[in-house]
């Protein structure tokens, strides 16, 4: 019997022009793949969270652009990046806060550039196959970077941890592996007896309904705790090391997740118990200064107020507050693991020196 593991989190099915997901809002009770098509199928996915988790966005984008530019009618390579820009700016809409949804865009948009100025000519045939490889490249660059942050993570805990973590950046928010769940993944792939405990992630509980959901399915010794129990169970001893995966970190290695992150990151500080943001270095953005500068989004009050209930659980005309991620300051952060190594302060110059390297 097939596991929610044994399930693509994205898929090109190029012959049906169409992306195949798992719909994430039908989880844990219902594994439904369904078929994205068209701009706004595409766009309704990302921002609707039927796929969700920045990597498992960005693949998104890229096979997405190109599927939306294989029929082009362009007739020249002006008109081609034109309407390039033009969809990418739309997809790039839906989710602001997740860099590698702008970076993925970006980088389909350059490697057109690049293959077109490299071949002389525009032959839009080609342009279109060179798209399609670099959307699958993105893909399996994805899978393996979270193998080797499941690498470096491991080297951070040791057998019989017990490991919290918030939200989702597991094997749904990306293709394999995950983020902060790769180092639980490879731990326990080696026999290493480690407890995950699950923040069950209001409003929208991707800790309980995909968190907990797929580090269970896997045979992980796996633990749900509602939100605001965490500090009880960080005082309680029971938590050697905190893994989160995050959406966007800014060049001085503030890190912007799901809301609720920053609370975790301050209560674990209070408690001696190191603190690790999982990052691809796509979700790492030089060009944003500091957390201050990360585009917060805002979320529908309907998620507050209604969404998970029978009956509306709060009272009618009253006023919501619902931001999808909040910043966690830089020295709050034990370390940032990245595909390269784990980065410590100050951050500005690790994640200077990375990029230098890169």
């Amino acid at each position: 019997m097939k596991s929610i593991l044994d399930y693509e989190t994205v898929a090109l099915v190029d012959e049906a022009d169409a992306i195949e997901i798992i719909d994430q809002t039908l989880l844990p009770g219902k594994i439904e793949i369904i078929r994205l098509c068209t701009a706004k199928e595409i766009w309704d996915a990302i921002y609707l969270l039927q796929v969700r988790g920045a990597p498992a966005i960005g693949v998104t984008a890229g096979f997405g652009i190109y599927l939306l530019m294989k029929y082009s009618k362009a007739q020249s390579y002006d008109e081609f990046m034109e309407e390039v820009k033009e969809k990418s700016d739309y997809l790039n809409s839906s989710r602001p806060t997740a860099v590698n949804l702008s970076w993925a865009l970006k980088r389909m948009e350059e490697c057109v550039k690049k293959f077109c100025s490299e071949a002389g000519s525009f032959d839009k045939e080609a342009v279109i196959a060179r798209m399609k490889a670099e959307a699958e490249k993105i893909k399996a660059e994805d899978i393996e970077v979270c193998r080797k942050i499941g690498e470096f993570g491991l080297s951070l805990i040791k057998d019989g941890d017990g490991i919290l973590t918030h939200c989702n950046a597991g094997q749904l928010a990306t293709c394999k592996y995950g983020t902060a769940t790769a180092p639980m993944y490879l731990a326990h792939e080696k026999g290493m007896k480690i407890k995950v405990y699950c923040d069950e992630t209001r409003p929208l509980l991707q800790g309980a309904r995909l968190t907990a959901f797929e580090l269970h399915s896997a045979g992980i010794d796996t633990t749900l705790l509602c939100d605001n129990m965490s500090a009880s169970l960080m005082k309680s001893g029971a938590i050697n090391a905190i893994f989160v995966g995050c959406d966007r970190v800014a060049a001085n290695g503030d890190a912007a997740n799901k809301i609720g992150t920053s609370v975790v990151a301050t209560v674990a500080k209070r408690y001696g118990i190191p603190f690790y943001v999982c990052a691809p270095t796509s979700t790492i953005d030089i060009s944003t200064p500091t957390g201050g500068d990360i585009n917060i989004e805002q979320r529908k009050p309907e998620e507050v107020t209604e969404m998970w209930y029978k009956e509306r659980m709060a009272p009618e005309g009253v006023k919501v507050y619902n931001p999808a991620f909040d910043v966690t300051d830089n020295e709050l952060i034990s370390g940032i693991v990245t595909e390269y190594g784990v980065l410590h302060a100050p951050y500005d110059n690790a994640i200077a020196e990375l990029f230098n390297h890169k």
